[in-house]
């Protein structure tokens, strides 16, 4: 569940577990309101048996992936607003995504085509603790992020996630966009990086 909606035997096969004892971890967390399930949209001709279980971590769940400094954050950048407004808010969410794009931009700029680069910026963000991943669709790349530490806070200042994804864009030398965010009530955070050529410093593609 902290990758995405996930089946309990997908959870027990990852796991090697027996889904029996998987299903029992996750009847707990829902009851306690850390997790919560949907039906699996069906595939192809429906089947007489019901259909599977998608569970997923809610607000709550997810807080316990190190949310618990989410109030002194949010009460910081409204002090920053009052003093400094919108404008000052905005410079220390680029200074903060800044500081990201400075430990990855190397390893992330060096991969050869769009589908790497995104698998390498998703590489990225789960050492920062954001559980990402990336996969080829249609003309492009979607990258997920399944957990966001500042989700909370990026709720009250939206500069938080529109200073990531110009981040993005940098990094991997193309319009990137943003889709659904964990902020907005999203389960998960998906950008979508079309493969397009990279256009270096010089101007022409690479």
């Amino acid at each position: 569940m902290e990758q995405g909606p996930v089946t309990a035997a997908s959870v027990a096969e990852q796991l090697g577990l027996s889904p029996t004892a998987v299903r029992r971890h996750i009847d707990a967390l829902v009851a306690d309101g850390e997790a919560t399930s949907r039906e699996a949209p069906r595939r192809g001709q429906r089947g007489r048996g019901r259909p599977a279980k998608l569970f997923l971590l809610t607000e709550q769940g997810r807080a316990r992936f190190g949310h618990a400094y989410d109030d002194l954050a949010a009460a910081a950048l409204r002090f920053l607003a009052e003093q400094g407004g919108e404008e000052a808010v905005r410079a220390f969410a680029e200074r903060r995504v800044s500081a990201f794009v400075d430990r990855h931009r190397a390893a992330i700029v060096a991969q050869p085509d769009a589908a790497e680069r995104a698998k390498a910026l998703a590489v990225a963000l789960t050492r920062e603790g954001y559980a990402a991943s990336a996969r080829h669709v249609g003309a492009g790349e979607q990258l997920c992020q399944h957990l966001c530490p500042v989700a909370h806070v990026a709720a009250e200042f939206p500069q938080l996630c529109e200073t990531e994804t110009a981040a993005f864009a940098d990094l991997l030398g193309t319009h990137v966009q943003r889709l659904a965010t964990i902020a907005r009530g999203d389960a998960v955070c998906t950008t979508h990086i079309p493969n397009t050529p990279r256009i270096p410093d010089g101007g022409e593609p690479a």
